[in-house]
């Protein structure tokens, strides 16, 4: 072994070691040295809290971004603005960001594993329902809907989704609690009649009051909390300093004026923030108990999984199929319509097709559950690929055999039913096969309309436990489990063509 092998070996070591170091977080005094404060939110979540400016979308606006620069400023540095999606927002602590302001409930879980600042707002939780229809009272929700459970939109991650779940758990509320990734989302579909309630903090709802005129608070607010300041544990001198930069802004009177601008009811916000109690933090579950209270919620995600990737990939197939046959033997007057409806699928995001099918459908009074929206969205996207993948294994049929079924007296559609179409199918198998496995993974992004699959649910336990690594590696065995079957038969179909013709198995 060359001598120079362990010193390089450390130097890679200390390299490592240095990284790890610089991504746990910036501490106060790089913080101040960069003259910038890196907070983390999500515009989509909306007002009152950050949402872009309506008379400049370039900029953002809400009580936190002016709650920032007055932390920013105690500070002696300006506030930089980083988007993250709500729910994943304190994953961004320790990597690109230096502290999240976001509404971020204070939690024992959170205090657990993050340094949570003190309180800086008070909220409560509000019931909301449509004028005029049930339910009337939140004491109704304690019985069964006229169709069922009352179905309840929440925000994915908040403190309405664990409070009503806990409620539905202990069977307090008679409830089918649905997850959205935003905030707005479940009042759009509240107005448009697709659930019979919402839950959200109270002044979430009275910031939108006036856009969304057909809906009501039902009852009084319930099951208040406070909202925190999320940093790395990591970084505790900047922790210290947001805090007693919170202390400083509620004494001298600058967080009651903030409130005040806001209509945020500052003198009753002082009042519960001087009352505010410490929160405990929860403890740590071992690996075991981990595993066994996760496990079956990660196992029935991956039957969702399944469901979705069986159900939607049967129906890509056969509209893939009709559409390639379409371009080649069909009329020519059809072949435009048929290539313009590959290009829009394959020329489109997936989320942007599946929101179209779920959310602006209702709009014009085309009302699909959740999971029939995401097998109809999976289902139309992939038979665009599933086309091109056909018409390829179509093509590559030699003319003549076609010609010849023909000349036989065959008809058109004879010939392809019974001479193009099986050598075609055996052709493409393998690249279809593989298409299957992708679909699998593509299932996540389902999970924007609603349905909980197994990425979705691993992220939810993930945060809500803290457990990110340990619940990433049984959620990356649940798939392999269920891909690797499909890359053994797609392996099987590669060596079956590639065994020379007239050879016997």
């Amino acid at each position: 072994m060359s001598p120079r092998l362990p010193r390089r070996i450390a130097s890679i070591g200390l390299i490592i070691v240095t990284l790890s170091c610089v991504a746990a977080g910036a501490e106060l005094d790089d913080v101040q040295r960069r003259g910038e404060l890196v907070w983390a939110a999500d515009q989509e979540g909306g007002g009152p809290h950050v949402f872009p400016d309506p008379a400049d979308p370039r900029r953002i606006s809400g009580f936190e971004v002016e709650l920032t620069e007055l932390i920013a400023g105690e500070l002696g540095v300006k506030g930089r603005f980083l988007q993250g999606q709500w729910d994943r927002l304190p994953l961004l602590l320790g990597q690109s960001a230096d502290c999240v302001i976001n509404g971020i409930e204070l939690t024992p879980e959170r205090r657990r594993d993050y340094s949570c600042s003190r309180p800086y707002f008070g909220y409560a939780l509000q019931l909301l329902g449509r004028r005029g229809a049930a339910p009337a009272s939140f004491a109704e929700l304690a019985d069964p809907g006229p169709s069922g459970p009352w179905r309840v939109g929440v925000l994915t991650g908040s403190a309405a989704e664990m409070e009503m779940r806990a409620r539905s758990v202990r069977g307090e509320v008679q409830v089918e609690v649905i997850g959205y990734d935003g905030t707005l989302d479940s009042l759009e579909q509240l107005q448009s009649g697709v659930l019979d309630a919402a839950v959200m903090d109270d002044c979430i709802f009275a910031f939108y009051a006036d856009r969304y005129a057909k809906l009501r608070a039902v009852d009084r607010p319930f099951a208040g909390g406070f909202y925190t300041v999320l940093t790395s544990k990591a970084t505790p001198g900047l922790a210290a300093a947001i805090d007693a930069a919170l202390g400083t802004l509620i004494t001298d009177g600058r967080l009651k004026a903030l409130y005040d601008r806001w209509d945020l009811a500052g003198r009753q916000q002082m009042l519960i923030l001087r009352d505010a109690a410490e929160v405990p933090p929860a403890s740590q579950r071992t690996l075991v108990e981990l595993i066994r209270q996760t496990l079956p919620l990660l196992l029935s995600s991956a039957g969702m999984t399944i469901v979705l990737a069986c159900a939607s990939f049967p129906i890509a197939i056969a509209i893939g199929l009709a559409v390639a046959i379409g371009r080649l033997h069909g009329p020519v007057w059809l072949a435009p319509f048929l290539t313009g409806y590959v290009e829009v699928l394959r020329g489109t995001p997936l989320m942007l097709q599946l929101y179209a099918i779920f959310f602006l459908l209702p709009k014009v009074g085309l009302v699909l559950p959740a999971l029939l929206a995401a097998i109809l969205g999976l289902a139309l996207n992939y038979s665009a690929y599933e086309s091109e993948i056909y018409r390829a294994g179509l093509k590559a049929v030699p003319l003549g055999q076609f010609e010849a079924a023909l000349s036989l007296g065959l008809s058109k559609w004879q010939a392809l039913r019974h001479v193009l179409v099986p050598q075609a199918v055996r052709i493409v198998m393998p690249p279809v096969t593989s298409d299957f496995i992708a679909l699998f993974k593509d299932t996540s992004v389902c999970s924007a309309i609603t349905v909980i699959e197994l990425t979705k649910r691993y992220s939810v336990l993930a945060l809500s436990t803290g457990r990110i690594v340990e619940l990433a590696v049984v959620t990356a065995l649940l798939y392999l489990c269920m891909s690797w079957p499909l890359a053994l038969v797609s392996r099987w179909f590669e060596a079956r063509l590639e065994r020379p013709a007239g050879t016997t198995p």
